[in-house]
């Protein structure tokens, strides 16, 4: 299993290489704050949505591109190609150890019973526990980021040495690929949530081993977007807007029809012209954050600050103070 420890320190590296690289926020002529950001093929974020709720005056959104890697898009913040960016809290931490200016801002994605992510092997498999994982192949979205800490938490609670959790290979696969290589055969588990889950429920032939739900005692915010500290420090109105308009967003699915929900997602995919498949937005259930306007709690990174200085990930010391801030965030609970 690949270590995450040289994540953190690439990703200070990129820091310090790359930061002049970004342009920064553009004030426009008109007054509004251009705000860059990462998306996702035939998917609608959280900050996307915002934008199309009405939630964002004052800001311009642009979008640079899609990512599937939680670190790559807040390496992007911290680098200055773009504004904000969201990952695992995990590794939020290390790069905030690693001496990055950034700091989360709201929770944007977690796992509940309708989202909870799940690895996943063939019904014929004969994988049934933790120990039957060394030798094997997981297939994960990326490295150093949600999944890799928890199936090393699921390894270490199933009893493996640290010897034995190093032959449990992890391989990178593009989450849309996952189902498709575990059927044949190019790796032994896959994880799998939300609609890629849902396709491979259709099709059958899959067995739960494990899910991150389960595993943890129950649901949990599990990813933060992030600002750089020097966007907060120059725009303060616009951080303002732009977090308290995420959770307005996040507040909005949780309490809108379903139908209206995806009703709203298939109008936005189609009017942004990026020539994608929407087939798949039919099976989305949610973004898993059970906190009211996404706002984040200590022991949402404290527990990762704790587990990481166990592993020797970071240094001891950190706190969650130093990591996030709900300073920012202005959504109010929805009327009913």
């Amino acid at each position: 299993m690949t270590r995450s420890k040289p994540l953190a320190c690439a990703a200070l590296l990129l820091t310090i290489v790359l930061g002049a690289c970004g342009t920064g926020p553009r004030e426009n002529a008109d007054g509004t704050t251009t705000v860059r950001y990462q998306g996702q093929v035939g998917g609608v974020t959280p900050i996307e949505l915002a934008g199309e709720l009405g939630h964002l005056p004052g800001i311009e959104l642009e979008w640079i591109g899609n990512t599937i890697s939680g670190p790559q898009d807040i390496q992007s913040v911290a680098t200055g190609q773009t504004e904000i960016g969201g990952a695992f809290n995990g590794a939020i931490v290390k790069l905030v150890a690693a001496g990055s200016p950034i700091r989360a801002v709201i929770s944007y994605y977690g796992s509940d019973a309708e989202t909870a992510i799940g690895f996943w092997t063939l019904e014929d498999s004969p994988i049934k526990g933790p120990r039957d994982l060394i030798g094997k192949k997981i297939a994960v979205n990326t490295l150093g980021a949600h999944l890799e800490a928890v199936i090393k938490e699921y390894l270490q609670r199933g009893g493996l040495t640290p010897e034995e959790i190093e032959q449990v290979e992890l391989v990178v696969v593009p989450p849309v690929n996952a189902e498709q290589s575990l059927r044949q055969g190019q790796v032994d588990v896959a994880s799998l949530n939300g609609v890629l889950k849902e396709k491979a429920l259709e099709r059958g032939g899959v067995e739960e081993l494990f899910n991150d739900v389960e595993l943890l005692g129950g649901e949990f915010n599990a990813g933060s977007y992030v600002l750089r500290n020097d966007f907060v420090e120059k725009n303060p109105e616009a951080a303002r807007t732009l977090v308290t308009g995420v959770g307005q967003a996040l507040d909005w699915v949780r309490t809108q029809p379903r139908k209206a929900v995806l009703a709203r997602f298939e109008e936005i995919v189609s009017k942004r012209g990026r020539n994608e498949d929407s087939s798949s937005l039919k099976y989305f259930k949610g973004y898993g954050v059970s906190s009211q306007g996404g706002r984040i709690a200590d022991g949402e990174f404290g527990t990762w600050i704790d587990w990481l200085a166990r592993e020797g990930e970071v240094e001891p010391g950190i706190k969650p103070a130093d990591v996030f801030t709900n300073e920012f965030n202005q959504s109010k609970e929805p009327a009913k």
